[in-house]
């Protein structure tokens, strides 16, 4: 176990320079009390809007013909990235879908003049809001693999976009998805309640399994590295009360996620590409309430799903975030209607 653990922890020593940072955590409390929250850690600003979609919104993959086409079944909010992208979201049903970066992910070959459907990268996550109500449903359904998710450069860098899939139900049903080699894995289970970036899912589970037999009050790794972060959020989600009360829930589940932040401002000549935390979410998916907080505002704020009209036919919905603005509180009254943004595609 030693020597697995060794070479695990060098294999993160030499993907720490290349990853971006982020983590994704899920509490599983009293009485369907399920919580789950994901920090957006990115070198530079990853300009965030929160959005509401209703139902029947016609969507497509982005890809060119061969684009796979939905009509999205469910109302979702989401946080945006540059208004191109959703990188997270809660939907009516209590779904809840995270991308987070992983330099590993290696996708399928998309043929444009081929015969199976492509969906861009950028609409992945908003693509499993709209179309399922439990991780279950989505897991049966993506597994058949009846599309391509096909990526590209983020725009105006030139840094291949290279992300893993994270989704949790109102149940606490939890499954990760991840391209390897071409090659869709799932890994499906209600105990998968800790995401971070790289290694692959699988070992980021081995170095997880090392130590739990470290009693986490004795000792926990702490630096700013996608394992590190992993172990400690795993402890800590775990530690915190279990409790079927909203206020403590709530506040417990964030004081881990900030935990396993990245300091803003942060650093390293020798690590590069080590991230500050730029925002930081909590979805309540018992309530479909959705919590949001960025650094360079001081007040975190919340979105009441229930009470927004997601009816075929509604407006979308947008609440906007540039020029640090401030919301404090309940901020449904805050949202604007707005054209739905589209998703970059090729």
């Amino acid at each position: 176990m030693k020597k697995v653990f060794a070479s695990l922890l060098t294999a993160c020593a030499l993907l720490g320079a290349q990853a971006w940072a982020c983590t994704r955590v899920v509490y599983k409390g009293p009485n369907g009390n399920i919580i789950t929250a994901r920090s957006m850690d990115w070198k530079d600003d990853i300009a965030a809007n929160l959005w509401v979609f209703p139902r029947g919104l016609e969507r497509n993959g982005q890809v060119g013909p061969q684009s796979v086409k939905w009509k999205s079944k469910y109302g979702s909010v989401i946080a945006s990235a540059w208004d191109i992208a959703t990188t997270d979201g809660l939907n009516e049903k209590g779904l809840v879908a995270n991308v987070l970066w992983l330099v590993e992910s290696e996708y399928a070959k998309f043929n444009p003049a081929g015969t199976k459907q492509g969906l861009t990268i950028s609409a992945w996550a908003q693509y499993v809001l709209d179309n399922y109500a439990t991780v279950q449903e989505a897991v049966l359904d993506l597994g058949k693999e009846s599309f391509v998710v096909v990526s590209d450069y983020i725009p105006g860098t030139q840094k291949f976009t290279t992300l893993h899939l994270s989704i949790s139900d109102a149940t606490g049903d939890n499954a990760i998805l991840e391209y390897i080699n071409g090659k869709l894995v799932i890994h499906h289970s209600p105990t998968y309640t800790v995401m971070t970036n790289s290694p692959v899912f699988g070992d980021q589970l081995a170095l997880n399994k090392y130590w739990e037999g470290v009693p986490g009050t004795a000792m926990l790794p702490g630096t700013n590295r996608a394992a590190d972060r992993f172990v400690r959020a795993s402890y800590y989600i775990n530690a915190i009360p279990q409790t079927e009360d909203t206020r403590t829930s709530v506040a417990s589940v964030f004081s881990v996620i900030r935990n396993c932040s990245v300091p803003f401002g942060i650093s390293s000549e020798a690590e590069p590409n080590i991230s500050s935390t730029r925002w930081r979410s909590v979805a309540d998916q018992k309530n479909k309430v959705y919590y949001f907080e960025t650094v360079l505002t001081p007040n975190t704020f919340w979105v009441d799903l229930k009470k927004f009209n997601l009816a075929e036919g509604a407006k979308t919905m947008m609440l906007d975030l540039k020029e640090f603005s401030t919301f404090n509180g309940l901020s449904n009254a805050n949202f604007k209607a707005a054209k739905p943004f589209q998703f970059v595609g090729i």
